[in-house]
C-alpha cells in the first residue's frame, strides 16, 4: 500500500516562499517545513512567474470546463453509436437465427424425401 500524497494549503506554500525571499536558505526552509527541496523550488518558481495568482484553489486544475464539455459530448456520441451498433447486432443475430431455422427445415425435408 502506497503513501498518500500530502496536500499543502496556499498559506503554507506562501509562508515557505516568503522565508526564502527573506533570505533563508533552501536547506533551512526544507528542514523547518519538512518538504522536499524540489517542491520548494517549484513553489518559488510559480510564485515568481505569477505572484498575483499564485497557488489557486486546491492544486492544479487538470481539466478546463471547455475540455470537460468536449469530452462529455464525445461520450454522448459514443453512447449513441454503441446503442445503434447493439441494435444492428441484435438484428443480424435475429436474421441468422431465422436463416438457421429455415436452412435446417429445408435440409430435413430433402433428407426425408430420399
Amino acid at each position: 500500500m502506497g503513501l498518500s500524497r500530502r496536500k499543502f494549503t496556499k498559506e503554507f506554500k506562501l509562508a515557505a516562499v516568503r522565508r526564502l525571499e527573506q533570505g533563508a536558505s533552501v536547506a533551512e526552509v526544507v528542514r523547518a517545513m519538512e518538504v522536499n527541496p524540489n517542491v520548494l523550488h517549484r513553489w518559488r518558481r510559480e510564485f515568481r512567474e505569477a505572484p498575483g495568482n499564485v497557488f489557486p484553489g486546491n492544486g492544479k486544475q487538470r481539466w478546463s470546463e471547455g475540455r470537460v464539455a468536449e469530452l462529455e459530448r464525445k461520450i454522448g456520441q459514443q453512447a449513441l453509436e454503441i446503442d445503434f451498433l447493439r441494435g444492428c447486432l441484435q438484428h443480424v443475430e435475429e436474421q441468422r437465427k431465422l436463416q438457421a431455422l429455415t436452412t435446417r427445415g429445408s435440409s430435413i425435408r430433402t433428407w426425408k424425401k430420399k
